[in-house]
């Protein structure tokens, strides 16, 4: 067993029953998902402790219902921006979490990135755009037979500048202009992103552990970044957050249509 599984498996046999508190569903989906999951606290950071609600076996605990309010917190924000019809770029490079972190972007069709920051996505956006652009027009190139037109040599060459630029931009093309905000895991891990969205004060909401600043984010979620299963309940709620925002500007919407067929 690892020393996680047998953390876990510990903290679940001698946690406080408030954190688990059969009456309340969503807490304990929460508790089993490993949500509340932290580092050891010489690595927690000074300013997340607010957020934790004890030690177990060197273990830090968050404070389930305080995980839940910020969370409540950061979808309102999730559902107005959707609503808005704005851009969310969901920012994770850790590989437990890539698949994940992918397929939540892909389901309500938002940008992505994986596989590694890209520098100056965001405060040099215009040159990434080009690069983008020319990437499509690679893309296109090849899909059309394009690229048999040349050498043998030239065509491995551009096969191969085309994986680079896949690696790039995949997650990341259909970005036509910067994005309205960050949805980052783990605001550590992404540093860099992070600060590029502060230098142009784009918000940045973020699921942070306790070695996590606060202050790194606009909204923080305080809870297990590293573990799939918490991070897979927390995007389902994104998911479900964003398609709400969906259902209401199609419901404000229907009102305005019917006055103008009227």
């Amino acid at each position: 067993m690892s020393d996680e599984l047998e953390n876990q498996a510990i903290i679940e046999e001698e946690a406080p029953m408030q954190m688990i508190e059969e009456a309340d569903p969503e807490l304990e989906a929460m508790f089993k998902a490993g949500v509340h999951f932290g580092y050891s606290r010489s690595r927690r950071h000074p300013k997340m402790a607010p957020f934790m609600f004890g030690l177990r076996h060197n273990v830090e605990v968050f404070d389930l219902e305080k995980v839940r309010f910020q969370l409540t917190q950061a979808l309102a924000v999730i559902t107005e921006m959707s609503k808005k019809g704005e851009v969310l770029l969901f920012v994770g490079t850790k590989p437990a979490v890539q698949t994940i972190i992918e397929e939540a972007a892909q389901k309500i069709q938002m940008p992505f990135t994986t596989d590694r920051w890209i520098g100056g996505l965001l405060t040099n956006f215009h040159v990434m755009r080009k690069r983008m652009d020319y990437f499509e027009q690679m893309k296109e190139a090849k899909r059309s037979g394009e690229f048999s037109k040349y050498k043998k040599k030239e065509i491995v060459m551009k096969e191969k500048e085309l994986e680079r630029l896949e690696h790039n931009f995949r997650g990341v093309v259909s970005l036509k202009k910067r994005p309205t905000a960050l949805f980052v895991i783990d605001p550590k891990e992404e540093i860099t992103a992070v600060r590029e969205a502060k230098r142009i004060s784009l918000p940045v909401i973020a699921v942070a552990n306790n070695d996590v600043d606060p202050g790194l984010t606009n909204y923080i979620i305080p809870a297990n970044d590293s573990a799939r299963s918490s991070v897979s309940y927390i995007l389902e709620k994104v998911v479900e957050a964003w398609r709400e925002g969906k259902k209401q500007a199609v419901s404000e919407d229907a009102p305005e249509v019917a006055n103008i067929a009227a």
